[in-house]
């Protein structure tokens, strides 16, 4: 049997984390059987799909190269077919069409109804007539099992059953014919020739209801797959009061696409030796479903970044410089063009700061004083730093800096030194002071050294507004 494997997201926005870990175990599980990898856009949710959200998944699985064998499809390009399937079901009697309005159904569930009371299950021809006639448009209902039970065997949490009288006669299309979200993704997973459903947890409770969709239409089952859910660090479901959660938000933060797709394969997944760092081909040398934790995974943001500042390391230097140009040229802090001087510029700078960079964006942190001629103080460092028994220490070496003509490492350490000495500041205070002073901030490359690639004019500038 050929493994066939299917991504299926929603575009009612950007690609999660959550949903983009699912994308990545359903592709290692293709790869690793040499089977197919199938992407569908279930975008029957008119109000809230949008074309923005469909660019951004395909966006961010194409930077994640997880490139998909067969698609995108698209669900609502396909309603003629959901309506053929529905249509079998009506004529064998096992769906039937349901006249409830939706502010009928509302007004039952606020009065404690939790599921639906089946009264449109058995309306005579007349009633059928009646409705019509009132102009009301019939939902097609799934005649749902009343007693016994569903089971399922997941491939990752075992056997699982589910009392039927705990279901409804759900809706399998809507009044517009428009399928729902269980109705559809069964008839596209069997036409797709899909092997194995391998998804989130919070599928689990829909699992039941398809099964017996497959069963009323006597198809055969896939084999189930429901990996487990992503907390935040406070054990809760992961969601944006935890950060970041969209894959693009990382990618606009300057984060590798290989660094983001070794961190998320183990989200749930790993190694006898919990072995951490993989290459692509190991992921998919290894991957099976078998090593899938029925436990939650924690998503720790500074895992994610430590392993990312570890593939950085394993950057070529100038791929490093290409990346936080493209950054920089992006938070407008560089022009389109630049020439061949200030790109040695700019390489000078990544190299004074070094292994600082865990991503990309944090350029901003450790030198985005280089590339912008306002700088702000916060207050506290501020005061700490720049206190006014300091200010004819920064004057005298204000007027050096002035005199010097090789504006260079080796000169500017010279006089700095001197001053200290003749002020009688410690090194600690003095630089410091002179740090803040420059940049803004307590943290930055090496002073000397960022004082000579800020250049005499700014560095004499940025001392005069100070003092």
């Amino acid at each position: 049997m050929e493994v066939r494997v299917r991504f299926a997201p929603s575009p009612t926005g950007r690609l999660h984390i959550g949903g983009v870990r699912t994308a990545l175990f359903n592709w290692l599980f293709a790869r690793h059987h040499k089977g197919k990898f199938i992407l569908r856009i279930e975008d029957t949710d008119k109000k809230r799909s949008t074309k923005e959200s469909i660019a951004d998944i395909l966006e961010s699985m194409k930077w994640l190269d997880l490139e998909w064998d067969e698609g995108p499809y698209f669900q609502m390009e396909r309603l003629d077919i959901y309506k053929k399937y529905g249509d079998k079901l009506l004529e064998e009697g096992k769906a039937y069409l349901c006249y409830c309005t939706p502010e009928e159904l509302k007004d039952r569930r606020r009065k404690g109804a939790y599921r639906y009371d089946g009264r449109c299950r058995n309306l005579t021809e007349e009633q059928k007539r009646e409705y019509t006639r009132q102009g009301r448009k019939p939902a097609l209902r799934l005649r749902s099992p009343s007693t016994g039970k569903t089971i399922l065997n997941d491939v990752v949490r075992g056997k699982i059953e589910f009392e039927n009288k705990l279901l409804d006669d759900f809706v399998l299309l809507k009044s517009d014919d428009v399928p729902t979200y269980n109705f559809a993704c069964i008839i596209d997973d069997v036409l797709m020739k899909v092997s194995h459903v391998i998804r989130g947890e919070d599928h689990l409770p829909n699992t039941p209801r398809q099964i017996l969709v497959y069963q009323a239409l006597g198809f055969d089952l896939p084999k189930f797959a429901h990996l487990p859910m992503i907390l935040g660090s406070d054990h809760t479901p992961l969601s944006k009061r935890h950060g970041a959660v969209a894959v693009s938000q990382y990618r606009e933060m300057g984060y590798l696409p290989q660094a983001l797709i070794n961190y998320l394969a183990l989200l749930g997944w790993g190694t006898h030796e919990s072995k951490q760092l993989f290459t692509q081909e190991e992921l998919i040398e290894r991957f099976s479903l078998e090593h899938v934790s029925r436990n939650p995974a924690v998503f720790d943001p500074k895992k994610l970044e430590w392993m990312n500042g570890h593939y950085l390391k394993e950057t070529a230097p100038e791929k490093i410089v290409d990346l936080v140009t493209d950054y920089l040229k992006k938070k407008k802090l560089l022009p389109k063009e630049i020439s061949p001087e200030r790109r040695r510029w700019i390489e000078r700078i990544v190299r004074a700061v070094g292994e600082r960079l865990k991503y990309i964006g944090q350029i901003i942190d450790y030198a985005g004083f280089f590339f912008t001629e306002e700088i702000t103080f916060d207050k506290k460092v501020k005061e700490k730093f720049l206190k006014k028994e300091i200010k004819p220490f920064l004057k005298e070496v204000k007027e050096k800096l002035s005199e010097l003509k090789q504006f260079k490492e080796r000169g500017i350490e010279e006089i700095i030194r001197k001053e200290l000495e003749v002020f009688q500041i410690k090194p600690k205070i003095g630089a410091q002071a002179i740090r803040v002073a420059l940049t803004g901030q307590t943290i930055s490359p090496p002073l000397f050294e960022t004082i000579e690639l800020l250049g005499k004019e700014r560095t004499i500038e940025r001392l005069k507004k100070v003092l």
